[in-house]
């Protein structure tokens, strides 16, 4: 089946006019919750469009489960993780604390990440939006935008109360799969040579006996070279299909509850699949859904405490780790990520290690005691006015988006997003000629402690 490219509508659209705002940011992941609150705390009106009934994006629907991106990779400091990364991510992160909704730091290899309740997510992300008064349209999905020329005047949303249009000074477009730039007909990147991250079905299994099974796991979510050997004898076997081999698990704020991250989506041919294709994403959701019950099988037959285990959800959606990329401005390079590059116009700063999802093992290149940053020119397309762009769609290439697209850098992305719309707005500037070293003065100015 061959898909229209784009579906841009003129300003003569004839539509009936949804709102009309300062800032429409379409999604409501991490990006887009922080692009509109921050946008909306600065004075200005701003309409978050989500296509599902919640916030959360890959981290809620996607059950991602984790806050990653927050602390330093080390060889040294075994025991105490230290926190890189604050602005927006931190005070989601006091806030999901103050509920209960997050784990203390668990080890994830040479680094730590925290595991979140995604209830509580959705529930946090509803209450920063409402402060503020951010406008949320919740199960509406974007299906065009507005343009003239090459400048973007609003988007196009559908709903069951039909289709019309909202006109918005700037459109940031925190979708994570570049929509708003794919439906302006604006240029964008897949992968490399069009091949990207396989996707995953995380899944949650209850009726764990938690202390024996750290008991035996150990205190590093990623399993053991003996669980690995493990995974691949039973798969060899033909007992189970487990095509990925290295697997991670977290405990979660939950009492006898396990986040099991182990999936690997391919098709059932063997070939990688596109998220952007709706038959591949839907081929995702029956692989995933199948290896889910598999690898729950595998836990509940040879991993101690888990014998009574059952599979309490799955994503709503399959995870998705990439699919399209804005051609930005400017492009976050590998060498840049490698580097642990600093710049003066860095708006985001990741301690991340470039975690590649191919083959039956990940790919991690740590990034020990040391980070790198990410230009401000990345979040804006190369092509098209008014328009922003916040979260893993960011121009990256392929090995430094598997590092840069985690939740507490997207936070990051919309954290500048946000600000930067408020700065072109009240300059009168279009956003490309705002410095990228403005941008980061007003993040370090806002509590992002980039300095």
């Amino acid at each position: 089946m061959t898909w229209k490219a784009s579906a841009a509508f003129g300003a003569d659209h004839g539509l009936p006019i949804v709102a009309e705002v300062d800032v429409a940011v379409v999604g409501g992941g991490a990006a887009g919750v922080a692009a509109a609150e921050t946008a909306a705390r600065q004075g200005l009106s701003v309409l978050l469009v989500e296509r599902y009934g919640f916030c959360g994006g890959n981290a809620v629907a996607g059950l991602s489960g984790t806050i990653c991106g927050l602390y330093a990779a080390s060889d040294r400091n075994r025991n105490q993780p230290e926190q890189l990364v604050f602005g927006f991510a931190d005070r989601f992160l006091q806030a999901m604390r103050s509920c209960d909704g997050v784990t203390a730091p668990v080890r994830y290899g040479k680094t730590w990440t925290v595991t979140h309740d995604p209830l509580r997510w959705r529930e946090t992300a509803d209450a920063f939006l409402e402060e503020p008064g951010v406008r949320v349209l919740y199960h509406c999905l974007v299906v065009g935008t507005v343009i003239e020329g090459e400048d973007v005047l609003g988007i196009v949303v559908e709903s069951k109360a039909g289709r019309g249009a909202v006109s918005a000074r700037i459109v940031i477009d925190a979708s994570g799969d570049a929509d708003v730039i794919h439906r302006a007909g604006l240029d964008f990147t897949i992968g490399q040579d069009g091949t990207v991250q396989n996707p995953t079905m995380i899944f949650r299994l209850g009726n764990v006996d938690v202390d024996r099974f750290l008991g035996y796991w150990g205190p590093d979510t990623i399993c053991s070279p003996e669980v690995t050997e493990m995974l691949i004898a039973a798969h060899a076997a033909g007992e189970y299909h487990l095509p990925r081999a290295k697997i991670w698990i977290f405990t979660t704020p939950r009492k006898g509850e396990l986040l099991v991250n182990a999936t690997r989506l391919v098709g059932r041919d063997g070939r990688d699949l596109y998220p952007g294709s709706p038959e591949d994403l839907t081929e995702a959701e029956f692989v995933g859904r199948r290896q889910v019950r598999d690898y729950a099988r595998f836990l509940r037959d040879h991993i101690p405490g888990c014998e009574e285990s059952f599979v309490n959800d799955t994503g709503v959606q399959a995870g998705i780790r990439q699919s399209r990329s804005v051609a930005g401005a400017e492009t976050l390079t590998n060498e840049d990520v490698l580097a642990h590059r600093k710049r003066p116009d860095g708006v985001v700063r990741s301690p991340w290690p470039i975690e590649l999802h191919v083959g039956d093992k990940p790919k991690l290149e740590w990034l020990i005691e040391d980070y790198y940053e990410v230009p401000y020119a990345a979040l804006l397309p190369r092509r098209g006015e008014n328009l922003i762009v916040a979260g893993r769609c960011l121009s990256a290439e392929h090995e430094a988006l598997a590092s840069a697209r985690v939740t507490a850098q997207c936070f990051g992305y919309g954290h500048a997003a946000g600000l930067a719309a408020a700065a072109a707005l009240r300059s009168k500037r279009r956003l490309r000629d705002v410095p990228g070293a403005e941008i980061r003065d007003l993040l370090n100015a806002d509590g992002a402690r980039l300095d």
